[in-house]
């Protein structure tokens, strides 16, 4: 067994008007947990920060229950088996799964999505490419958005982890593609790493009209898809540029307080008039199909056909910092949080 301790970090208060704030977690040590029978002790090395992690803490209802207060905060990790009482996990194995802020984590193989080949890519890319980042990418997309050869597909965070993925496989899938994001950098992301065809910074812009009209230009025959993760003005400005028979696929609003809902405008008349459909999605639902989506952009990854970045810190205690800076929009890339090698 290990000798270390297994520190881990607790949901200390839920969020209140100042968002996530380094006070809603606390850190605590306790001993490293024994396995017992068909439960098996993983070696956390990599932890995903994830925008939905906003929702998990919140006091208002979700598509999830909400972490308890004083439970280990909720994430993807990445881990390696150290110790196992359970046939399909053998010792030395790499998991990825759900095993939170913590340094060490039992499980009994409910809370682990898939063995990781750490042939296919580095280790990390198993929590966004190769996870449930792809997952959500690329079935969001294919499955939702339904994209056609030609047509145009406008995604906002495009530079973030989803979003990179889901702009570069609009382009190989024929589609022109036009991000929305953040900053001049991203912008430059956009173009030059994820071959955007088109790509705005929103904070040029200070009204929704404006950031319409730029849209517009970019966007002459409409927006045949949009990938949506902000909602609120953003997705205000890219409604009124929708075509006929547009697919609106909605993954996140980060854009927008959990609760209480905010008044905008409302679309329903833009919706009938072009034949439009908005659909939710969310990742959770789709596990079942984790391994087509790794098989179909590994292989793409593999042929130099995807690329990614990531914006990695270090060190369990410094996880919630690493969250703040997601949610505040001051990260480029997959926001990772590094636990050991």
């Amino acid at each position: 067994m290990p000798k270390s301790v297994n520190r881990r970090l607790l949901l200390a208060k839920r969020p209140g008007r100042a968002g996530v704030t380094q006070d809603c977690f606390r850190l605590e040590e306790a001993e490293v947990p024994a396995p017992g029978p068909g439960q098996l002790l993983i070696r956390v090395l990599w932890l995903s920060c994830d925008p939905a992690m906003r929702g998990w803490i919140a006091e208002g209802p979700n598509y999830s229950e909400p972490v308890p207060l004083g439970g280990v905060m909720r994430s993807f990790t990445l881990g390696r088996v150290e110790v196992s009482q359970h046939p399909d996990y053998p010792v030395g194995s790499y998991v990825s799964g759900r095993q939170g802020w913590q340094d060490w984590a039992i499980s009994d193989g409910s809370d682990i999505d898939r063995i990781v080949d750490p042939e296919q890519a580095p280790l990390s890319a198993n929590l966004h490419l190769l996870g449930m980042t792809g997952l959500t990418a690329y079935l969001g997309l294919t499955d939702v958005g339904r994209p056609k050869v030609g047509e145009t597909v406008v995604v906002s965070t495009a530079a973030g982890a989803v979003g990179s993925v889901v702009g570069q496989v609009a382009k190989l899938l024929g589609c022109r593609t036009v991000g929305i994001t953040g900053s001049s950098g991203k912008v430059s992301d956009c173009l030059e790493t994820y071959g955007y065809d088109a790509a705005i910074n929103y904070r040029d812009y200070e009204t929704t009209d404006a950031l319409a009209s730029a849209l517009a230009e970019v966007c002459p025959a409409g927006v045949d898809v949009y990938y949506d993760m902000t909602a609120g003005w953003i997705s205000d400005a890219v409604m009124g540029q929708i075509a006929i028979g547009a697919r609106i696929v909605v993954v996140g609003t980060m854009a927008m307080p959990s609760t209480p809902p905010p008044v905008g405008p409302r679309y329903s008349r833009q919706m009938l008039v072009t034949r439009a459909t908005m659909t939710g999605f969310l990742v959770l639902d789709h596990f079942d199909r984790l391994e087509e989506a790794v098989t179909k952009l590994g292989a793409w990854y593999r042929e130099g056909r995807l690329r990614y970045r990531e914006d990695v810190t270090e060190g369990l205690e410094r996880a919630p910092e690493a969250l703040m800076k997601l949610l505040n929009g001051r990260t480029r890339g997959k926001v990772l949080v590094k636990l050991a090698d």
